[in-house]
């Protein structure tokens, strides 16, 4: 009805507007960004949706801004001032994130897809299990405004900034976190401090040079096996010198024997 009550007009052109990548088709990439897209869908909006979704591919909507509860947008319609757009939704508080992020750190996949900068594709299990719904079930769990005269909420604009904002998540999904109110930069710095409150120990090293290369510990004493000096000159090799008819063994063997005489 809402479509038929005000005449269809054209919006004006923006120059340097936020235009979506795609031209045609389905706008979301991602399964992140198509869950939130599927949630406008399922409102039913009829001839809006697909004039929200030219509007978001011609550029109109000028600026798209994102907080933790809130996405504000400034949209040009047909009429000279552009229109005010505001989508909110609730984001956790401190005790919500600080539940979330201590399973997130306890299991060691999620971590680490985290901290190199990837979105797990399962990650919405583990804030459904805590009862923090990470998408929007319905139309229920957002709030939307616009300052266009359209009394049927979504309107037109809404629906290109909605647009706009799951092209935001296709590139970057932490931005859906950011939304709900943890930023990228919070949560890795949280999960890495989490992570390494619960590693075990290591030993910890020398902290200079002195120390790092000085005796650590006593060495262990002990005595050498006792054996006769004197059983060296048995493993030389054979020889056929021999000197006043003795072999080379048999003339140094008093000497050795001496040796171990004056060392014991």
């Amino acid at each position: 009805m809402a479509d038929t009550w005000f005449p269809k007009t054209r919006p004006r052109a923006v120059v340097g507007g936020l235009q979506a990548r795609s031209k045609r088709g389905a706008i979301a990439q991602t399964w992140w960004s198509e869950r939130f897209v599927g949630v406008l869908e399922d409102m039913g909006m009829g001839g809006r949706l697909e004039r929200g979704r030219n509007y978001a591919r011609r550029g109109q909507v000028i600026s798209l801004d994102i907080t933790a509860g809130s996405a504000t947008a400034s949209v040009q319609g047909s009429r000279a001032t552009p229109y005010r757009v505001r989508i909110g939704i609730t984001a956790f508080d401190k005790r919500d994130w600080a539940k979330a992020e201590r399973a997130l750190a306890d299991n060691a996949w999620y971590a680490a897809k985290l901290l190199a900068g990837e979105m797990p594709e399962d990650i919405e299990t583990v804030f459904t299990d805590l009862g923090l719904p990470l998408f929007p079930t319905g139309a229920r769990d957002l709030s939307m405004d616009c300052s266009c005269p359209d009394f049927q909420v979504p309107c037109k604009h809404l629906a290109a900034a909605f647009y706009l904002l799951a092209e935001t998540f296709d590139e970057d999904p932490f931005t859906i976190l950011a939304w709900r109110g943890r930023t990228r930069d919070e949560l890795l710095d949280n999960l890495r401090s989490a992570r390494a409150d619960t590693a075990p120990a290591g030993p910890t090293l020398p902290n200079t040079p002195a120390a790092f290369y000085g005796l650590q510990a006593d060495l262990p004493t002990g005595t050498a096996p006792a054996s006769e000096p004197a059983a060296l000159l048995d493993q030389l090799p054979e020889t056929t010198l021999t000197l006043r008819g003795l072999t080379l063994p048999d003339l140094l063997r008093p000497a050795y024997q001496a040796l171990g005489d004056t060392a014991r």
